[in-house]
């Protein structure tokens, strides 16, 4: 049986691709993936190995790899945002009223 393209439903997701999957914790791990993804982005930069990395970040060289490969679950939000200041970066918080009555959300915004 051959299947082509228009026999396959597609559905338009939403910007948060663990929401789309159901996960409890979506905004949460969303947030740890963006954060993760800059730490990611700042140790190539560099070329560092995951080892001089690890050191600089005060972490096991096991614990590094799993969070660059999205396994973060373990790793707080303030151990991320502390990686970051450890690689030179400043973290701000912002903390501002939304525009609607419903819940407010927490993103990750690169400048």
């Amino acid at each position: 049986m051959n299947t082509t393209l228009a026999d396959i439903e597609i559905e338009q997701g939403s910007d948060n691709p663990y929401a789309d999957l159901g996960f409890p914790d979506a905004d949460e791990m969303l947030v740890k993936a963006r954060l993760a993804h800059e730490i990611a982005q700042i140790i190539r930069s560099r070329r560092l190995t995951q080892q001089s990395a690890a050191g600089l970040l005060g972490m096991p060289q096991p614990k590094l790899s799993e969070m660059l490969r999205g396994k973060f679950r373990g790793i707080s939000q303030t151990k991320m945002i502390e990686c970051l200041n450890r690689l030179g970066r400043d973290v701000e918080i912002v903390v501002k009223k939304n525009n609607r009555s419903a819940l407010g959300h927490t993103q990750v915004v690169v400048a």
